[in-house]
């Protein structure tokens, strides 16, 4: 790959001082690679039918092919990461629109590859995860993510490598918390037998993923989506909760399920909730990712899943405490 001196990449990541985009300019810079963090331009909100078209596009994407000239990759882990949002240009401007620009800006400057960070929410309901196409989209927040996977490859081309990781959780991530609270608590149930796959990663296998497609001599193909990590769904309640769940007759939890489908459906905001609980009764399966057939492995297994929950249960019970 261009844009390396010495095996050192030269890497840029936009959205370096989030979530995600901080622990991927971690993992680089522990990899050995020269990690430029920069923040993702600003841009108006707009309509989906606008995102690849707005004013001031042409602007931004000059101004960025600027920062990317002789990069190596650049990592596209910047948005809005607000699942529940309903502000819809709002998200169009951070998940679709921007994507867009950052492909044609690499394109324009000759970056070898874009990282473009999205999410396995694109897929929805399916019953498998996998690296296809084939998307459900079922909320605002989807549909500006499932957006924003077209731009950035439609802008971009072959040099484009979209990843979808699932939920991702870390020490301070609220989703994280939240199940930790649910899972030690007696509402801490799943559906029968409570063996069904869960698509959870750790942060630190998040990063070290995308270090490895921004890097990798290998070419990933078009879209890439993050491995198993072999946990259920009782296990997602277990290691995070600390107790064993209740397990709710299948048949039960699926009706409730159609139940909170249909509320979000006349109340927009119950639709995101509804898709969580749904997902710690009844997981979704995951196809293999192109990741692990190039060799790559989680720099975290089991034991670290243990100690995250023992870390969110005992700061929990500090701020009880308080």
């Amino acid at each position: 790959m261009s844009g390396t001196t010495g095996g050192t990449a030269r890497v840029v990541v936009l959205g370096a001082s989030g979530f995600v985009g901080g622990a991927v300019a971690d993992a680089l810079e522990a990899r050995g690679h020269a990690v430029e963090r920069l923040h993702a331009p600003r841009l108006p909100h707009v309509t989906p039918d606008r995102a690849a078209s707005f004013p001031g596009r042409d602007e931004a994407v000059a101004a960025l092919a600027e920062r990317l000239a002789g990069a190596a990759a650049v990592v596209n882990a910047a948005g809005d990461p607000d699942a529940s949002s309903r502000d819809v240009p709002a998200l169009v401007a951070a998940n679709a629109a921007l994507p867009g620009v950052v492909g044609a800006a690499a394109a324009a400057a000759g970056v070898p590859r874009v990282v473009h960070v999205s999410s396995g929410v694109v897929q929805g309901r399916r019953p498998v995860l996998d690296e296809s196409d084939d998307l459900d989209a079922f909320s605002a927040y989807a549909r500006s993510k499932a957006l924003g996977e077209r731009l950035v490859r439609r802008a971009g081309g072959d040099r484009v490598v979209v990843y979808r990781p699932p939920s991702v959780h870390a020490a301070d991530r609220r989703v994280t918390r939240l199940i930790a609270r649910i899972g030690g608590s007696p509402l801490s149930t799943v559906a029968r037998p409570g063996t069904d796959p869960s698509p959870q990663a750790l942060l630190g296998n998040v990063a070290d993923a995308v270090a490895f497609l921004a890097t990798t001599p290998q070419a990933p193909p078009p879209v890439v989506i993050h491995p198993w990590e072999g946990l259920t769904t009782t296990d997602v309640m277990e290691v995070l909760g600390g107790r064993t769940p209740r397990r709710l007759p299948r048949w039960l939890a699926r009706a409730l399920v159609t139940l909170a489908r249909g509320a979000g459906a006349v109340v927009p905001a119950v639709a995101a909730n509804a898709r969580r609980v749904e997902m710690l009764w009844f997981g979704q399966a995951q196809a293999t990712s192109w990741l692990t057939t190039a060799g790559w492995e989680p720099p975290l297994g089991r034991a670290a899943w243990t100690d995250l929950g023992r870390t969110v249960r005992d700061e929990d019970v500090e701020d009880d405490e308080r």
